[in-house]
This record gives structure tokens, sequence and C-alpha cells, in this order.
């Protein structure tokens, strides 16, 4: 039986990137594994998932949940860092 963490082991993501795909698109981590994996090889996917965190880190701080957009701040500076696509934002 394959699990979370084989497929995870031969995608180009993070588990909390999953994680703010999965939050983001209100899907069980598990589909947002495979939609992460797709996204991140496809044309502008980097982008698309740099999006993702960014509109995760605004709706955290609309909310007030100070904590879990700075968790999210700190995944995106290190996709940023990994996916030279990506377009460094402040």
């Amino acid at each position: 039986m394959i699990t979370f963490d084989d497929c995870l082991a031969f995608c180009e993501l993070t588990e909390a990137e999953i994680d703010a795909i999965a939050e983001h698109e209100h899907l069980p981590e598990t589909v947002a594994l495979g939609m992460g994996s797709y996204l991140i090889r496809g044309p502008e996917g980097e982008v698309r998932i740099q999006r993702i965190l960014l509109e995760d880190i605004s709706a955290a701080q609309r909310r007030g949940d100070l904590v879990h957009a700075a968790r999210l701040k700190e995944t995106l500076r290190r996709f940023v860092e990994q996916h030279p696509a990506c377009i460094v934002t402040d």
C-alpha cells in the first residue's frame, strides 16, 4: 500500500505547502497532494502555488489568526527560495 508519506516523497512540495493547498481549495490532504504535484510540474504552477500561499496568509490575517499567518509566511519564504519562478513579494 502506498502511503501519504510515500507520495509526498515523490512530490516537489513540503507537507506545509500541501496543507496550504488543502486549506485554500477545501480539499482533503491526499487530494491536495495530487493537485500540488500536478501544479508544480505545469506551466505557471510555481506562481499559482505562491498565489495560494499569499491568499491563505491574507485570509488568516483577516480572521485574526496571526499565528497561522506567521506559519504560512514561513512556508511561503521557503517555497520562494526553492522555486525560482516565483516573484519575491514583501
